[in-house]
């Protein structure tokens, strides 16, 4: 069942009955992604939350010097989406490529919306998610803040080992903040 991966993880943050777990998947659709595909490009409205059943992407944006700056990584079991662009509808500053022939499971604004009709335990799901999610990219400003590059990159490779081998080093030192030359030198000394 294609939705196996979206019920376990839902089931983490709150519990369905099996009809409504049944439920909740008719509102997802699926999308397959090869790789080097974009599932959002800078400048598109974003239209749906994705949950990645398979492969990774990386969310990043490009800055006026062409540099490109990696917001974070969605692999299988996570969420990926832009928050500003999908609840503001206004264009988005985010690129989402997939890294990999990568699977999502799609659920667009008006699906979720109805989602929230047909099972009101859904919304709290989401907002613990969302909550959740906060708190990731509130630990992550204050690793950048308070660790070193080195510091950093270990803590990113010791916590996300399976992402981490898929990437290159100019995706992980986009991540980390820093240039492709000062990982290398990271490295050597590791």
């Amino acid at each position: 069942m294609i939705h196996e991966l979206l019920l376990k993880h839902i089931n983490k943050n709150a519990k369905f009955s099996k009809s409504e777990q049944e439920e909740f998947c008719k509102f997802f659709h699926t999308k397959a992604i090869s790789k080097k595909e974009f599932l959002l490009e800078q400048g598109q409205i974003c239209k749906f939350e994705g949950f990645v059943t398979k492969g990774c992407f990386r969310i990043f944006t490009i800055d006026k010097k062409g540099n490109e700056n990696t917001l974070y990584f969605a692999a299988k079991d996570w969420w990926l989406m832009d928050i500003d662009s999908f609840m503001n509808h206004k264009p988005s500053e985010l690129n989402m490529q997939a890294l990999e022939d990568s699977e999502v499971l799609i659920i667009t604004q008006k699906n979720k919306l109805s989602l929230y009709n047909t099972i009101p335990n859904a919304e709290k799901l989401f907002r613990i998610m969302f909550q959740k999610s906060i708190v990731a990219w509130q630990r992550r400003i204050i690793r950048n803040h308070s660790l070193t590059a080195k510091e950093r990159y270990v803590h990113f490779i010791t916590n996300y080992p399976e992402i981490a081998s898929k990437l290159t080093d100019r995706q992980t030192s986009s991540y980390l903040g820093i240039t492709h030359e000062f990982l290398s030198k990271i490295k050597k000394l590791s």
